[in-house]
């Protein structure tokens, strides 16, 4: 069964650094946008960044612009988030999805969501 899976995650002092990497298994990421994201314990998800197909767009939340990088290596069959300067407020389980070649700003239009991996930010 086609699915994501995504790793990297745990536990970072304030200001330090992360990459989460989401890899396909079962099929392959070449026709597929990818999206990020995250869940905090009582909040309701939300999009941090996504990448297209080809890589050649890429978006971010407001909240992570500047600090967070997507980006893919198709021939890995990976995407992945580079998650610098963090802060306590980037404590969330962090998941990824896919859709086809384009990103949408709705999370409903991804599908083969990953079992997430859990990202701490605390001294």
């Amino acid at each position: 069964q086609p699915q994501l899976v995504e790793s990297g995650g745990g536990l970072v002092q304030p200001g330090g650094s992360l990459r989460l990497s989401c890899a396909a298994s079962g099929f392959t990421l070449d026709h597929d946008a990818i999206g990020w994201f995250r869940q905090a314990p009582g909040k309701e998800r939300e999009g941090v960044s996504c990448i297209s197909f080809s890589g050649g767009t890429t978006n971010y939340a407001d909240s992570v612009k500047g600090r967070f990088t997507i980006s893919r290596d198709n021939a890995k069959n990976t995407v992945y988030l580079q998650m610098n300067s963090l802060k306590p407020e980037d404590t969330a389980v962090y998941y990824c999805a896919r859709r086809d070649y384009f990103c949408s700003g709705y999370d409903r239009d991804f599908r083969s969501w990953g079992q997430g991996t859990q990202v701490t930010v605390s001294s």
